[in-house]
């Protein structure tokens, strides 16, 4: 068959797809969704999938009124990201069969970089837990204020990770290799720099973490009085008062009217004044302030954030239900503190179910004059390989695609560890 792959060739992608598994780590830590091919095309490649409900319950026997509607949140999650690394071999380079396995190492590791950095700049600049540290990175009371913090909302307390920049990760480790009590933990830490599992997170060391700047936004306030609606309200839908068309809402993010915008910018942190985190089961007020991140710069006065800010103070079942901070002293004039006051290294935490890979497909014809090759990773993505001969040049084109989404289903279980804050 014309431009079929030779045995050493097909050899050669098996040890591509092997080496592409062992690269793809931020992958086997994320929930994988398998979706539909034709529903998929249908659906112009987006699908809403559904968020955990969060019920009532009520005290006595008699729960005459309490059976009311509950409001079903879903969020949006799109197979988005084509990956490709092509290339070319002429009938001369051909000769060193070394040429075409450097090439396709060279390939298989950018495709699971992309992969692996899709997911960190998703938990990076979603993530809405925040914990600014003044020092440089020590070690365990670091990540035990990341646990701390998970804890304290409610955030399931398996499947647990934590992604550091090399310089943080590396501070730990020093760290870890003075304790003298942990003998052969420290021995690991001094001779490898390694840190392993700490304080319930499996960690990772990052070799391309994403960067936040320091915070250049001004003295601004906003209104956390109830009369001035700045609080959000949960809905499944919303319909248009002109068509009645009825579509999804995705409740990850609000519109927060704010005094002004200039200077802020997308990934910023803060907290408001007086706006305290609640355990997203128990409604108790934790006593520590609501961190948020600025998604969006709309206009002048209005940032879109993460997450929505759901104080009950409208009273509705649906904000009761989903409530995820409190409002102590309402003011017209709430200060908004930034929270990324120097710049430095993201590092991102998640739980597993926060963040969800979405595997695609091509659907490449077999005959029409390509060789074509299919692989799947442990994840669920698919690698295809592709070669077509040109007899006008007398070169082979090979190309490796992959393709595939990220979503962040939940902001409120992942978010972001900053290190030298002062």
């Amino acid at each position: 068959m014309a431009n079929d792959f030779n045995k050493e060739e097909r050899v050669a992608f098996e040890q591509i797809l092997e080496g592409f598994q062992d690269a793809e780590v931020m992958a086997r830590n994320c929930s994988k969704y398998n979706t539909s091919d034709v529903m998929m095309e249908r659906a112009q490649d987006t699908i809403w999938r559904p968020q955990p409900y969060i019920m009532n319950s009520f005290d006595g026997q008699d729960q005459t009124g309490n059976f009311n509607d509950k409001t079903q949140l879903a969020v949006p999650a799109s197979i988005n990201i084509e990956k490709s690394v092509p290339w070319a071999l002429t009938a001369t380079e051909l000769r060193d069969a070394l040429q075409e396995g450097r090439l396709g190492d060279g390939a298989k590791q950018k495709l699971a970089s992309d992969i692996n950095v899709a997911i960190l700049n998703i938990a990076s600049m979603q993530g809405s837990l925040v914990v600014p540290i003044s020092t440089a990175a020590t070690g365990f009371d670091d990540v035990a204020l990341v646990e701390a913090i998970m804890n304290e909302q409610g955030v399931p307390d398996w499947d647990r990770y934590l992604a550091l920049s090399t310089r943080d990760y590396n501070g730990m480790a020093g760290n870890l290799a003075e304790r003298q009590t942990l003998n052969a933990k420290a021995l690991s830490a001094y001779e490898r720099a390694f840190v392993g599992r700490i304080a319930s997170f499996d960690t990772f060391k990052l070799d391309y973490a994403k960067a936040i700047a320091a915070a250049a936004g001004g003295a601004i306030t906003l209104s956390t009085v109830t009369a001035a609606a700045n609080y959000h309200v949960p809905a499944a839908i919303s319909t248009s008062p002109t068509t009645s068309e009825r579509l999804n809402v995705d409740n990850r993010f609000q519109n927060l009217t704010v005094t002004a915008t200039a200077n802020v910018v997308a990934g910023d942190a803060f907290t408001v004044a007086n706006v305290n985190a609640v355990h997203q089961i128990t409604k108790e007020d934790t006593g520590q302030l609501k961190t948020f991140r600025v998604v969006e710069v709309v206009s002048g006065t209005v940032l879109k954030i993460t997450p929505p800010m759901i104080t009950a103070q409208g009273a509705s079942e649906a904000e009761v239900q989903y409530q995820n901070c409190v409002v102590n002293t309402e003011s017209a004039t709430a200060a908004v503190t930034w929270l990324n006051i120097a710049s430095g290294r993201i590092n991102p935490f998640w739980q597993k179910d926060a963040i969800e890979i979405l595997p695609g497909k091509y659907a490449m014809p077999e005959n029409a004059g390509a060789a074509i090759m299919r692989g799947k990773t442990d994840s669920g993505l698919e690698v295809c390989m592709s070669k077509q001969y040109d007899i006008n040049t007398m070169k082979t084109f090979y190309r490796l695609d992959t393709r595939f989404g990220v979503v962040n289903k939940a902001p409120e279980m992942s978010g972001i560890l900053l290190f030298s804050q002062t």
